[in-house]
């Protein structure tokens, strides 16, 4: 069974923020402006979500969908 994608796009830049976003940024697949990744919609992708929101956009896709 495949469940939701979340598309994550970086819309802002990393600079000057604290290593630990840095690293959750990295730990997603991204680190240019305008990148998108497709990652599953999991508890633990949406924490490291939560923990950059502020440079990132999100859209909830279906599992078929790419």
């Amino acid at each position: 069974m495949v469940g939701k994608k979340l598309k994550i796009t970086q819309t802002r830049s990393y600079i000057g923020r604290p290593t630990v976003q840095r690293k959750v940024l990295k730990g997603m697949g991204l680190g240019k402006m305008h990148k998108s990744v497709f990652l599953n919609d999991t508890p633990e992708i949406r924490g490291m979500i939560g923990k950059v929101m502020h440079l990132v956009s999100v859209e909830e896709l279906e599992g078929d969908k790419q």
